[in-house]
């Protein structure tokens, strides 16, 4: 990909940019770096410390937990999804390992660039931080209800 009107077009109307318009995106993308993986390149690595979150334009990549000698896959991420998103906010270390399941085109941005963007395009990038918080709190509301289950799942089986 190599113009950023094909990275709108593979954007628009995805779950972070739905409510953009054209301009909106064109030029909150003109502030994120563009980055190419290469299938079986490690995007971030767990336990390394975050300091930006990506989103994938184009490619698939899969999330996985390494714990005591078990690789656990946590999730496949299409075109439109983001992941290390926590860098936002604090600069703890990463969770998992994002793997490139085939060659991938993402966008990066870090903390400067949200703050770039609230200065010079304001609504896009309120718009882009309210899109964040309610895709995070889908995952959340769907993570309490699968620990929910579980912890519910043992009581069904006594009766």
């Amino acid at each position: 990909m190599s113009t950023s009107s094909e990275t709108r077009d593979k954007l628009k109307g995805k779950g972070l940019f739905l409510e953009f318009t054209d301009e909106e995106l064109s030029d909150f993308l003109e502030l994120l770096d563009l980055a190419q993986v290469k299938k079986g390149e490690t995007i971030v690595k767990q336990d390394d410390p975050g300091d930006c979150m990506f989103i994938l334009v184009e490619g698939s990549a899969r999330v996985v937990h390494h714990r005591e000698g078990k690789d656990i896959n946590l999730a496949a991420l299409q075109p439109g999804d983001f992941f290390g998103e926590l860098a936002l906010v604090d600069a703890g270390v990463r969770s998992a390992d994002v793997e490139a399941a085939s060659d991938c085109t993402l966008l990066r941005l870090n903390q400067a660039v949200i703050s770039a963007a609230a200065g010079v395009y304001p609504t896009a990038a309120f718009k882009f931080l309210i899109a964040i918080g309610r895709i995070l709190v889908g995952r959340l509301r769907q993570t309490n209800q699968r620990y929910m289950d579980t912890l519910l799942l043992p009581a069904h089986g006594k009766d």
